[in-house]
């Protein structure tokens, strides 16, 4: 027993050794897949021997189950062996750059290397303490049994993901339509498994710190979906949550299937007021008490006032801009302004005027008295993500604040209309008035007008991105720069490597994710259904009776992973990985603009008629004639009934977007690339039931299929929906794009395919992409180092938007890959910076990368992790 675990180590350090740099003597030490997968072999196979002969002696079913989970997961293991090393030989193929080693492709090796390790650690960790008067052969058994299954869906994913690579186009992560392969892989999503990673095993791709927050999250998500709808209260709600959480805190297998069972039946009203939790009075009051202290914050509401704006080209003529009027008619748009410092005009009769009753916090006790800063030379104006259906900027409150502080200059955050109640184009016409409200009245704003970044995250990063789209199209001054984070640029249901994450993201499941999506389309109405009133004694009564009989089953479980906390300790490192640097292939996505007619006609949008004027060749005609195109717009806004249909949206020729052009391809990358793709299974004529994967693997099923609308809307492929189908004539004119997205976000391949886009068209555009955070990490940013780091890489994108008289050329090429576990710099607070990596390999191989440190598999079963030294730092290549 002890020479076979010295000799698995003794692999991993020699492997780690033999990876060393040759160049850079003490350069960063990165750790081979064979290795891996060899310490893998030696524990699962040393362990099931053990029990194997043990289960007389010990309790039978226990050890049996341990030996059956061994021998599984050893089955898996040698058929993720070939495909994991066939795709660390190509996925760099689809990188944006060799500095930036992000894709969909990569990500899921990624997850699959997180999830071996952490069976290595506790595979080891049962060799250790199995002959132990505290050893549980039960718990241990459940806990290998649990990461077993999730290596088994691991399998299909990357089955799924071979087979993207033999349908797809060269260099191409999207499938290029909606039926077809995309469609499959939504029935094998509706089916699949998914429990298991919302229980023992949920968030484990993820930085440590994070993971109590998401085991939290999934708690709270279950209890309140137990609870949802039975009481008319807050109270009544929050106070049966709170008995039932307990249950699914001490019995991780009941809370993986309830959670499956709710992302995948609900609909978005309990999604909407799930989210809107934290916006309650009690817990954003918390909030408020941890966040940065402001002096200004204010809830305004504008009427809904049509104004004129001069054109750029020719500022004597002007264009109007209408309120939004789409779905529901004129009406207010909400903003909040913040701002750390009272500048002039922020507390002007007339900005007065405009304030909610809500408000918020004001700190104007003095008066008079108070000092009142100059006017500042910036502004951020905030699109906040909550998937078109959640959130307001409350939500965003905490690292708004921060921004607003750090930055130096006045937030204002548009509190759009949401969907399904107000679909697309409500919220895009409503961020597009609000953009040119606070361009001509920045004296309100404390804004001396000079420089304006556009920030949104998620949903927000995409309404940033269509609001200049429009305001392009308009004629009218273009924001000075834009920051997205993890933003959605394609809407539609194409399949693409990192979509496949859904499966396993608990805050992402594509379930959610295409129910936001329908209703921000307009095609899934979500009628709320009626539910009967339940009193409150009668659900406390149930769920305390509840409560006392899960708590003795669970009980045991629970006082043991207590035991095992301090040797679990190990497993809560984050695993991160840097792999081969290689010249990147430009990718082409193919899309269809099809026709679409709004249901209510009565109500015609503005944007609407947009997209009809705006053709391939309307568009060269704003740039070459902006003065006629304002008198046009001028008249037609006047006249909503004659504003056009949403069915003269522009085609989307292969001619006019470059994105869909394959180049040449190499005859050597087109034979690696055959070797790790796979052609459809035999048997797909069953119509009735194709099949996905090879024959002798099936992956596991859920007992209840998800509600999934398979059914997309070609809305979705409107450009101003789904920007990364947009034309090169509409990208072109879009202002200096930062987008800082999360390696192992299911939107991962949005971001970088959309960077790829800008570039091809000469825009210029940078990417960060963030390791070991999922999406939504701004929203978390008060909850661990990484995510405050996250968000500081945001508001430095922010910052060069307003230091930046002109892009360099370097911006056009590549930003380093941003890491965020790094330990903060001892400059001042509004001028950290967050150290950069640049990631070189001096061989084909591919290794792992821990946030700027050394990783090394060591004795202990998962991961050492040593800071450089000050010679390695010196010798990592800027």
């Amino acid at each position: 027993m002890a020479s076979a675990k010295k000799s698995g180590s003794g692999v991993l350090e020699k492997a780690v050794n033999r990876r060393r740099s040759s160049k850079h003597k003490e350069g960063p030490i990165v750790m081979d897949t064979k290795a891996v997968f060899t310490a893998l072999y030696e524990v699962c196979e040393e362990n099931a021997a053990f029990f194997s002969g043990a289960t007389k002696g010990q309790s039978g079913d226990a050890a049996q189950r341990l030996v059956d989970a061994m021998t599984t997961i050893q089955e898996h293991a040698r058929s993720l062996e070939p495909v994991i090393s066939g795709f660390a030989a190509i996925y760099h193929h689809f990188d944006f750059d060799p500095h930036i080693p992000a894709n969909g492709y990569r990500s899921l090796v990624k997850v699959v290397r997180c999830c071996l390790l952490h069976i290595i650690h506790k595979g080891r960790y049962v060799t250790s303490n199995r002959r132990s008067i505290f050893f549980r052969a039960s718990h241990n058994a459940a806990e290998m049994e649990a990461y077993c299954s999730a290596l088994c869906q691991l399998r299909a994913l990357l089955y799924l993901a071979q087979r993207l690579l033999h349908d797809n186009s060269h260099g191409n992560l999207f499938f290029q339509e909606e039926s077809g392969l995309s469609q499959s892989f939504l029935r094998e999503y509706a089916s699949m498994h998914k429990g298991c990673f919302y229980g023992r095993c949920v968030g484990f791709q993820f930085t440590p710190a994070i993971r109590p927050c998401l085991q939290s999250i999934a708690i709270s998500l279950v209890a309140f979906g137990d609870n949802y709808k039975k009481h008319q209260s807050g109270i009544g709600v929050a106070a049966s949550s709170f008995l039932t959480s307990g249950k699914y805190a001490i019995d991780p297998e009941l809370r993986g299937q309830e959670y499956e069972r709710i992302t995948q039946n609900l609909d978005v009203h309990f999604w909407k007021t799930f989210w809107n939790v934290t916006e309650t009075e009690v817990l954003s009051s918390l909030v408020s008490m941890t966040a940065t202290q402001v002096k200004v914050n204010r809830a305004l509401s504008v009427p809904p006032v049509p104004f004129d704006l001069p054109l750029v080209a020719d500022p004597t003529h002007t264009v109007t801009v209408s309120p939004p009027a789409a779905h529901i008619g004129p009406g207010p748009v909400q903003m909040r302004l913040i701002s750390y410092e009272l500048r002039e005009g922020q507390d002007s009769e007339k900005l007065l005027a405009l304030c909610r009753s809500e408000g918020g916090p004001i700190s104007l006790s003095l008066g008079l008295k108070t000092k009142r800063s100059p006017p500042s030379p910036w502004l951020v104006l905030h699109f906040h993500g909550g998937g078109f259906v959640a959130q307001t900027s409350k939500s965003h409150e905490p690292y708004l604040r921060s921004w607003s502080q750090d930055l130096n200059a006045p937030v204002l955050s548009v509190d759009y209309s949401l969907a399904p109640e107000a679909p697309f184009p409500r919220a895009l016409e409503e961020c597009f008035y609000a953009y040119c409200w606070a361009i001509k009245n920045h004296n309100l704003l404390g804004w001396t007008g000079e420089r304006v970044c556009l920030a949104g995250d998620s949903a927000g990063g995409n309404l940033c991105i269509t609001v200049s789209m429009r305001a392009a199209a308009h004629g009218v001054r273009m924001p000075d720069g834009i920051v997205a984070a993890y933003p959605a640029t394609l809407l539609t249901v194409y399949a693409s490597p990192s979509r496949l994450l859904t499966l396993m993201d608990p805050l992402l499941p594509l379930s959610v994710l295409s129910r936001c999506l329908s209703a921000y389309a307009g095609t899934d109405p979500q009628v709320e259904k009626q539910v009967e009133k339940v009193s409150t004694l009668s659900m406390v009564r149930r769920d305390t009776a509840l409560l006392l009989r899960d708590f003795k089953q669970g009980a045991s479980n629970w006082i043991h992973s207590l035991l095992d906390r301090g040797s679990a300790d190990s497993v809560r490192k984050s695993v991160s990985e840097a792999s081969l640097t290689s010249p990147h292939a430009d990718p082409p996505v193919s899309g269809k603009a099809s026709e679409y007619s709004l249901e209510k006609g009565s109500l015609r949008s503005q944007t609407c008629q947009d997209l009809g004027t705006h053709t391939n060749s309307d568009a060269s005609d704003v740039e070459k004639n902006p003065s006629q195109t304002a008198n046009h717009l001028s008249t037609t806004t006047a006249n909503h009934n004659s504003i056009l249909d949403i069915t003269l949206t522009p085609e989307s020729k292969p001619e006019d977007v470059s994105f869909f052009l394959c180049k040449e391809v190499d005859p050597s990358v087109t034979e690696s690339f055959s070797s790790v793709a796979i052609p459809p299974p035999g048997g797909e004529e069953d119509s009735d039931k194709p099949r996905e994967f090879p024959e002798g693997f099936e992956p596991l099923r859920s007992e209840q299929l998800a509600e999934m609308n398979v059914q997309s809307s070609p809305i979705v492929r409107n450009p101003y929906m789904s920007p990364l189908l947009a034309p090169d004539s509409m990208l072109k004119g879009l202002p200096p794009v930062h987008i800082v997205a999360c390696h192992l976000d299911p939107m991962l391949d949005d971001s970088v395919m959309f960077a790829k886009r800008l570039r091809n068209v000469g825009q210029p555009v940078t990417l960060c992409v963030v390791d070991d955070l999922p999406h939504g990490f701004l929203s978390l940013s008060q909850l661990s180092r990484e995510t405050r780091e996250a968000a500081n890489v945001c508001m430095e994108r922010i910052r060069d938007v307003f230091t930046m008289k002109d892009p360099p050329p370097e911006m056009r090429k590549h930003r380093k890959l941003e890491r965020t576990n790094q330990k903060p710099s001892a400059t001042k607070r509004d001028h950290t910076q967050l150290s950069q990596v640049t990631l070189q390999e001096e061989d084909e191989e591919e290794g792992l990368f821990v946030g700027g440190e050394t990783s090394v598999v060591d004795e202990e079963g998962l991961a050492s992790f040593y800071p450089p030294t000050k010679s390695e730092a010196e010798n990592i290549p800027a």
